[in-house]
């Protein structure tokens, strides 16, 4: 595997750009064996997910990345577990709001998110 902190780098940057710009083009990096927990409630499936995603109730966001942590993952597969910490800052809410984010890339014909799990960090 490539440096895991340049894999983790380059895939957060991507996500969250594309997140931040058209959410529906988050669909190819799910597969069907995907998982999202999303504040508590977990969905399976890159539809459902990115159904999920799509509907949020907000209009702009930006992600604003602070701390991004890596290591390897499963043993024998080339996977790489990658938690993100930041700041949300969404449509004109003038404070933003801690997140947390926690993938697991596997590579199965490229790399996919097989494990998504997210939570707002209230004070």
């Amino acid at each position: 595997m490539a440096d895991i902190n340049a894999v983790a780098k380059e895939f957060v940057t991507y996500y969250y750009q594309t997140f931040d710009s058209d959410r529906k083009s988050l669909l190819p990096l799910y597969r069907d064996v995907s998982m999202l927990t999303w504040e508590g409630t977990q969905l399976q499936g890159a539809p459902n997910i990115v159904e999920k995603i799509v509907s949020l109730p907000f209009q702009r966001i930006a992600h604003k990345v602070t701390t991004i942590d890596a290591q390897p993952s499963l043993p024998n597969t080339n996977s790489v577990i990658i938690n993100v910490t930041g700041q949300l800052m969404f449509d004109d809410e003038p404070q933003p709001q801690q997140f947390t984010q926690t993938f697991q890339l596997v590579d199965h014909d490229g790399f996919f998110i097989f494990n998504d799990i997210f939570r707002l960090n209230y004070a």
